[in-house]
């Protein structure tokens, strides 16, 4: 095992259907396997901590539909901004903080909707109602960059996620929506799926795929979510 010479922060909590802790501590061994000691904590209040958080290389965080105070949100952009990275997927970085416009700001997507896969009265009520096939679709202008490298379009069984986003984001990869008959939307959506962001000295990568242990199992989930952790390092 690689002598740990960087710091890792796993911040994790919120909603338990995403299973925070067993999806955080997957990537405990590959964190620790390139040289990092990693520290995990429940709650983003650990983000006050500025002497701290000028230590860390990486946050990886993994917390879905909580609150974060304005100190804590501050904090956090503070310390990205002065090179920590910020990493993340699925709803643990687009659909954490939701009330909070300068997290919003920082991460450059949220968390709109996930279409269903059928017509209400149709829906089995079993926890994949918004399980629908869907293609990851690599930007050919970005085929070479370190995250996507390799990869090629690639099709999941999973929550789909619509984001909203703004064009500061250096988008990687996108998934169209469907307009199925039963929803309202009348056209397809093309939204981002994989991108990275600067903010000051530090990087952001987000990747809207992960909602369980399954879809983290994916090589091309887990491969993108494995470099974008190491791109995003300081």
């Amino acid at each position: 095992m690689t002598t740990a010479s960087k710091t890792a922060l796993i911040v994790r909590g919120g909603w338990d259907g995403h299973h925070p802790v067993e999806a955080t501590d997957s990537f405990v061994p590959f964190l620790r396997d390139h040289g990092y000691d990693v520290r995990v904590e429940d709650s983003p209040a650990i983000y006050e901590d500025a002497a701290y958080l000028r230590t860390v290389d990486v946050i990886v965080q993994c917390v879905t539909m909580s609150t974060i105070e304005t100190e804590q949100v501050r904090g956090l952009a503070a310390a990205v901004r002065a090179g920590t990275g910020l990493a993340g997927w699925h709803g643990g970085i687009v659909d954490s903080y939701r009330a909070s416009s300068e997290y919003l700001q920082l991460t450059g997507g949220q968390f709109a909707t996930h279409r269903a896969k059928a017509a209400p009265a149709d829906l089995p009520g079993d926890g994949t109602d918004c399980f629908v096939d869907y293609r990851i679709v690599i930007d050919p202008a970005k085929a070479d960059h370190p995250i996507v490298a390799g990869i090629a379009d690639f099709d999941l069984t999973t929550e789909q996620y619509w984001v909203l986003s703004d064009s500061y984001n250096d988008v990687l990869a996108t998934t169209t929506v469907a307009a199925p008959d039963f929803e309202p939307w009348q056209s397809e959506i093309v939204v981002p799926a994989i991108w990275t962001r600067r903010w000051g000295d530090g990087r952001i990568f987000v990747a809207t795929p992960g909602h369980d242990l399954r879809t983290l199992a994916d090589t091309n989930v887990r491969t993108i979510i494995e470099r974008g952790i190491l791109w995003a390092s300081r």
